[in-house]
């Protein structure tokens, strides 16, 4: 019998989150529309580069608002039982709050499973095709860094791309050579950068110069290509000039690493691999904390009950905004910004949970 009431919640939480993803895709990437429709007449992007790249960016606003989706769709699915009095049964026949709620919480397991396929294999790679589209239409190149230059370093060197031509050969590129104390021991400018697969670089047209410690003595030499064995991956050249959000967690984790090996800042790439853990935790204690909503006052009617959701998932939605950003500005350690607000939620969820009569 508890199986058979289990699966029907689960129907129902299901059908919830359909109907609440029908409302509020469409409504966020109609928005998202008319912030591109401003950009519109700029270069060669047109209207219909506009429609495309809010389609491309669909995957990634559908997982930045599951939690949003996870508490609307359960406060949905839920007061329309209460509506017809089906809640007030299953309290009746002995059916806790508490057992209500792991339906839901089944259900979802099930989407974070399917927001983890979206992030890592789907969303990241769609956004940085619309990012990718939009710059060529605008004549930007947004991701290897045109007219802005690629800097990198490590222990010993700092490089500086001007500009990728292609993902195999690198225009302007300047390399400076410290030594354990920090002084400048060598300076070399190459014109173009053939990059091989193995980090052997063929550098062209290039101009080194080597100082001494008094700085009084600059040995200059002009050479027409030498290699040079570089610290830096193909791969994350353009990643280094990717914004965080647009990175999927296992490219993410890469770079990361990538960033602490070489001495690098590394704060806001991993608050963004964290708070896409942060994001599962947020999920499921909205999907909690519908609960309390539904069973709460039976004064309160369905509509208020939904106003009230709404509310709650905006005030959600920024104050995780506002912490992510004071943790960044105030060099909080990344884990601790990116899981407090979804654990906290948890926490308050249950609280309320075992307060239901």
């Amino acid at each position: 019998m508890i199986l058979i009431i289990d699966r029907y919640l689960a129907f129902r939480v299901f059908i919830g989150l359909c109907i609440a993803t029908a409302i509020l895709l469409p409504l966020f990437g109609f928005l998202d529309l008319l912030e591109q429709l401003d950009d519109v007449g700029q270069g060669t992007y047109r209207v219909n580069d506009a429609f495309l790249y809010t389609a491309l960016m669909m995957p990634r606003r559908f997982s930045q608002l599951a939690p949003f989706i996870a508490l609307l769709g359960t406060v949905i699915a839920l007061g329309g039982l209460a509506k017809n009095l089906e809640l007030t049964a299953l309290q009746i026949g002995g059916v806790s709050p508490i057992r209500v709620s792991m339906a839901p919480l089944v259900v979802g397991f099930v989407l974070l499973i399917f927001i983890a396929i979206l992030e890592q294999f789907v969303a990241p790679q769609l956004q940085q095709k619309a990012i990718l589209n939009k710059a060529a239409a605008r004549d930007h190149s947004v991701q290897l860094g045109k007219n802005l230059g690629i800097w990198t370093r490590n222990e010993r060197n700092i490089l500086r791309i001007g500009e990728m031509i292609t993902t195999k050969k690198a225009e302007n590129v300047e390399i400076l050579h410290f030594d354990k104390n920090g002084f400048l021991l060598t300076y070399t400018h190459a014109r173009y950068a053939d990059i091989n697969d193995k980090n052997l670089w063929e550098l062209r047209e290039v101009i080194s110069k080597t100082f001494n410690e008094s700085k009084e003595n600059i040995e200059s030499i002009s050479k027409s290509s030498i290699q040079w064995k570089s610290f830096v991956n193909p791969s994350d050249i353009s990643t280094l000039t990717k914004s965080p959000e647009s990175l999927s967690p296992f490219d993410l984790l890469q770079h990361v690493s990538y960033l602490k090996n070489t001495g690098q800042e590394a704060d806001a790439y991993e608050l963004a691999l964290w708070r896409k853990a942060g994001g599962a935790f947020t999920t499921i204690a909205m999907l909690l904390l519908s609960i309390p909503f539904v069973f709460g006052s039976s004064r309160t009617g369905f509509a208020n009950k939904l106003v009230f959701a709404v509310m709650a998932g905006i005030s959600v939605y920024l104050l995780d905004q506002i912490i992510a950003n004071i943790g960044l500005l105030l060099h909080f350690p990344p884990p601790l910004t990116a899981l407090f607000p979804g654990i906290s939620l948890i926490l308050v969820a249950n609280i309320w949970l075992r307060k239901i009569p």
